[in-house]
């Protein structure tokens, strides 16, 4: 039987990362890491994924939950640097840019 555990190992996220998507589209995290995978496959996936992540962030600083917006600001830094590298050659580079960082 394949467990969760598996499902994110073969969706290509972190847990956190995962969870993101969970709270960002209220499904189930076997769903999350489904459309984990899909979306890391599409032309703009991994910055939809950033962006589910920063509408988190948002949200979570809208309830003034600090620990919230430090998990997810967490996993953005690190999602955006690892997946659109990872997925995207120059991807890192070219999002880091738009961002303001050189």
């Amino acid at each position: 039987m394949i467990t969760l555990e598996d499902c994110i190992v073969f969706c290509g996220l972190s847990e956190e990362e995962v969870l993101a998507i969970v709270e960002h589209e209220h499904m189930p995290e076997a769903a999350a890491c489904a459309l984990a995978e899909y979306l890391l496959n599409q032309e703009h996936g991994p910055e939809k994924i950033r962006d589910m992540i920063v509408d988190d962030v948002r949200a979570a600083q809208a309830r003034c939950d600090r620990e919230h917006v430090r998990t997810l600001l967490h996993s953005c830094t690190i999602s955006s640097r690892r997946i659109l590298k990872r997925y995207r050659p120059n991807g890192a580079a070219r999002l880091l840019a738009a961002q303001g960082h050189r």
